[in-house]
Formats: structure tokens, sequence, C-alpha cells
């Protein structure tokens, strides 16, 4: 499951000019899957024009180069679904509650309506999610009309997630590699098939370093609300301080990521809601990315080696208390 985004511009998905570069690999057959739309006329229920075929194709393309960086190939994406999102999602919990993931977040399927309900009681988060790593997720017509860097990055980060090696991982650690890999596995493709000056490529490449920027400051602001409950259960502080003092740091928070510049194409530059629901749902992709950056450079900025090194770790994860540095050196 991807970090939510806003759509915030599109690239003509009418423009794209797919290249087909052989090469060789020791990894994969650059061979695309067969993609095919559902019929009769997918999308006609909701009244929108039914995508030409680029989004399949470029799919097809960016699932064949997947299989070149040693991504496994899924039965994700390949044909068309007539639903708006994978799922609407509402997650919630106490306003002096969070959980350390968003593992530990209640949640339920509604509409937006009674999700928004539950703010009387609770920090809520509606999630309108446009894929789902299902292993057989289909294309979503908000992810058919997303813009082209967020499908090029939707895409590796699901099917990352199906990885059989993927299964036995803490789930933070899972998020945050898929989203890793998928800004990574995006920047590549986008790089060779729209070349390196295209405004794709700069994009997405640039959101590597800002989904950076973003991960440093949710954690460390995650941290601060953390403590600032324990103070709370602690009986330090009154409740009326207390919430006080969280709507100090979440204006906080709001002011510090808002200042990330410039903006990113693919994802939120700040947690989708500015509560404690938000926050322990974009802690589950941030925890541990400056941990996996710091091992991709380690590993000489190699996607396809970084794959390879994830695959074994992931069976046999090393721990919470595990550095970049100890992540090269373990043996699975």
């Amino acid at each position: 499951m991807a970090p939510i985004t806003r759509v915030r511009r599109a690239t003509p998905l009418s423009a794209v000019i797919l290249l087909v570069v052989v090469g060789a690999s020791a990894c994969a057959p650059r061979t695309p899957p067969r993609l095919t739309p559902s019929s009769p006329s997918p999308l006609s229920a909701f009244d929108v024009t039914a995508p030409p075929k680029e989004p399949v194709a470029l799919i097809a393309e960016l699932k064949a180069f997947e299989g070149v960086m040693g991504v496994t190939a899924t039965r994700n994406f390949l044909e068309y679904s007539s639903r708006v999102t994978a799922d609407d999602r509402c997650y919630f919990t106490g306003k002096l509650q969070l959980p350390e993931f968003y593992s530990g977040l209640r949640m339920v399927r509604e509409d937006e309506a009674r999700c928004t309900a539950r703010a009387n009681e609770s920090d809520v988060f509606f999630y309108p999610v446009q894929a789902v790593a299902s292993g057989h997720e289909k294309i979503t017509v908000s992810l058919a009309q997303a813009p082209v860097e967020r499908l090029l990055v939707v895409v590796p980060h699901e099917d990352f997630h199906n990885q059989a090696e993927a299964g036995t991982a803490p789930t933070e650690v899972v998020e945050a590699a898929s989203t890793l890999l998928g800004f990574l596995t995006a920047s590549a493709f986008a790089r060779e098939t729209y070349g390196q000056d295209s405004p794709t490529f700069l994009g997405i490449d640039r959101d590597i370093g800002l989904f950076l920027r973003k991960s440093v400051l949710v954690n460390q602001y995650y941290e601060k609300v953390h403590d600032l409950y324990e103070s709370f259960r602690s009986g330090a502080l009154a409740e009326e301080q207390t919430l006080a003092r969280k709507s100090e740091l979440f204006g906080e928070l709001q002011r510090s990521c808002a200042a990330i510049s410039p903006e990113p194409v693919s994802f939120n530059k700040c947690p989708a809601a500015m509560n404690n629901a938000g926050l322990a749902f974009d802690q589950t992709y941030t925890r541990n990315y400056p941990l996996l950056y710091e091992l991709y450079r380690l590993l000489g900025s190699d996607t396809a080696a970084l794959v390879s090194r994830l695959k074994e770790l992931m069976t046999d994860w090393p721990g919470v208390a595990a550095t970049a540095a100890d992540l090269m050196k373990a043996v699975p």
C-alpha cells in the first residue's frame, strides 16, 4: 500500500513514448507481461472516458523493467478495474493514543462522511486507497488517471510487497523498503524511457531525497508526541496541558513539512491527517526509510543490489537496533 498522495499535476499519458531497450541481464528477461483491459468498457459506469492504451502499455514495460532489477513477477496491475479505488479505509485512534505503526490503529471500511463523524471522539484518517498489494491487484480508475509519476512509483511499490521474502519481515520494514524501491525503480525507468532531462525523471529522482527529508521530520515529531503522551500517563501533565502541547507540536510539524521544497510529484510532503492517526500511519513508511536509504548508498547507489540485499535480509531481519553497516555485514 503506497503512501497517499494528492494529485498535483499530470503528465499527459497520451504523450508517453515507450522505448524498448534490449540489454543483457542476469536477473530476468526483459519481456513485458500481457496486460488486457477488462471488458466491456470498464470505466463507463463512472461517466469518464476510458483511458487510452498508454497506461496498460506503460505498466507492462515498467513490470518488465522490475524484472531486470531482480523483482519477481507478480499478477498485480494486469487489467483494469471498474472501481474508483481499491478500498476506502477509515483509520482512527484515541486523541491521546499514538500507536507505533498503522497496524496499531483501528480500521474500518467506510465512506468519508462516516469516517469524519468519528472525529468527535477519535483522531481519524480517511484513506481512499489506490492500490493494495494483493498479488492480483487491478488498475483502479484513480490509479489510471493519476499523474504518470505517481503510477510509476505505485506499481513497483506494490509489486515489492508481494515478493515472497517480504512476507516474513516487519510491516514497517517492508513499507520503507517498498517506498524506497518504488522511487528508485520509477526513477531508473523514467530516465531510460523519457531521458535524463525529462520532467518526469527529474521529478521522481528528486522525490527520493525529498521523502528522506519528510522521514526525518515525521520520525522526530513522532518521538516528541510519543514523549508528550508518556508524560501525561505518568501524571506529570494534566489532560488539558497535554492537548494544548499536542496542538502546538502538530502545528510545528505542519509548518516544517510544508516548507519542504520543491514540491514532490508522487507523494504528500506532510501527513495527510495532522493528528495521531495520520502520524502513526506515515511513520510506518518513514521509520526505516533513512536506514534503508543509507544502505542503498553503501551499496554504491545500485538499485538491483539493494533489491537482492533486501530479499536476503527480509527472511531474517536483524532487528530494530540495526544500522546500515550492520545490514551490510548481516548474514541471512
